[in-house]
């Protein structure tokens, strides 16, 4: 059980012996370094304006650093085990300074934002957005530096269910899908038998069957073997605790809702308005996760989870006031990975060939003694 509990948070591989092992022998780019930046931005300019017309979105600007006292930011895992970068901003000699943070992902401020910009239901946000997050072992497709389309959009009580979520993950699902329609026709080289294309549907599950077929394999091992049965899936309840005592994964109590009951096809009682768009990637050979999203707490189902957490603290802050007042509207929303999903679609075994960012040295010179260059 101790694997399982190590699993729960902190992302990346951990070890550089082991990611020495799994990035691939007989790697060889299906682009040039050029090609590469011409279909990054194919794909980005697809995404956007697709994401927009399908969830009824539109683009706004987002901060790459916000206030302390805000409580805006996202602190990611419950356990406080990735801190956002702080630092102190001496104002007017100090008279009227500001403490802030660089985002680690625009989750709660999206919230706030949709009252800011006016948002009606059924209207949203999509952001292309920034982010640093510090705490990362820097492997394959984990880096310092993140980018993601985080987008939120404005629901009504009754739209917070199951059914609802289903809807607005398939259209992301066709989203991302038509981009990779779109960059092959661009360029045919990328569609090939030894690296298979997206499958045109995702099969959804819930993290607690996905549990009773595999209960002794840590989560990402789970998520592996399903992955071998099922290229794509939307997993459900990511943060409820599961039957062998821990959640598939931490996730923080202050935006997705993991604690709503909910019922599966078949009548039993689950639980989670949420879940991540994992696949298998022919590259790596590994799951790859695309984007995790999740219907956001209302009043009732904020104080449940964090009495659960033990951060009922929380409430002081302006953010965790404007949902326990209704000041701020009833909102789904979610982070789709930009890097992650053009090394997905291009075929790449390393997020460093679609971005740049910092690497350590060991990893710059493993990836290239396996035909594998990160930008710099």
């Amino acid at each position: 059980m101790s694997d399982k509990k190590a699993d729960l948070a902190g992302p990346g591989i951990g070890d550089y012996n082991e990611l020495e092992k799994i990035l691939p022998e007989d790697y060889e780019s299906p682009l040039t370094t050029k090609e590469t930046q011409t279909a990054i931005f194919a794909i980005k300019n697809y995404i956007e304006e697709n994401l927009c017309k399908e969830l009824n979105l539109m683009m706004v600007q987002v901060p790459l650093i916000v206030d302390v006292e805000s409580g805006v930011n996202d602190l990611l895992d419950r356990d406080g085990s990735r801190t956002p970068i702080q630092f102190h901003i001496s104002n007017d000699y100090d008279k009227h300074p500001v403490d802030a943070q660089v985002v680690q992902a625009a989750t709660k401020w999206k919230r706030v934002a949709l009252k800011q910009f006016g948002m009606n239901v059924g209207e949203g946000i999509c952001t292309d957005m920034r982010a640093v997050r510090k705490d990362y072992f820097l492997d394959h497709d984990h880096s310092a530096y993140v980018d993601q389309w985080d987008w939120e959009l404005v629901i009504t009580e009754k739209e917070r269910n199951l059914a609802y979520l289903k809807n607005v993950v398939r259209k992301i699902w066709k989203v991302i899908k038509g981009a990779e329609v779109h960059v092959h026709k661009m360029f045919p080289q990328l569609a090939n038998d030894k690296y298979p294309n997206l499958p045109d549907e995702l099969t959804f599950i819930h993290a607690e069957d996905i549990l009773d077929k595999f209960p002794e394999m840590p989560r990402k091992q789970r998520e592996s073997a399903i992955l071998q049965e099922y290229p794509a899936v939307f997993i459900f309840g990511v943060g409820w605790t599961l039957k062998d005592g821990y959640p598939h994964e931490m996730r923080a109590a202050d935006y997705d809702d993991w604690v709503t009951e909910t019922k599966s096809e078949d009548g039993r009682t689950m639980h989670g308005l949420n879940g991540d768009i994992l696949v298998w990637n022919p590259v790596t050979k590994r799951r790859h996760e695309l984007t995790s999203m999740g219907i956001r707490v209302n009043s009732e189902t904020l104080q449940k989870q964090l009495e659960i957490t033990g951060q009922l603290d929380f409430l002081v802050q302006p953010y965790h006031k404007g949902i326990i007042s209704g000041e701020l509207p009833l909102s789904i929303g979610g982070g789709i990975g930009q890097s992650r999903t053009y090394m997905l679609l291009l075929k790449r075994a390393h997020l460093g060939e679609v971005s740049v960012t910092v690497w350590p040295k060991i990893l710059k010179e493993m990836c290239a003694k396996k035909k594998i260059f990160v930008l710099e």
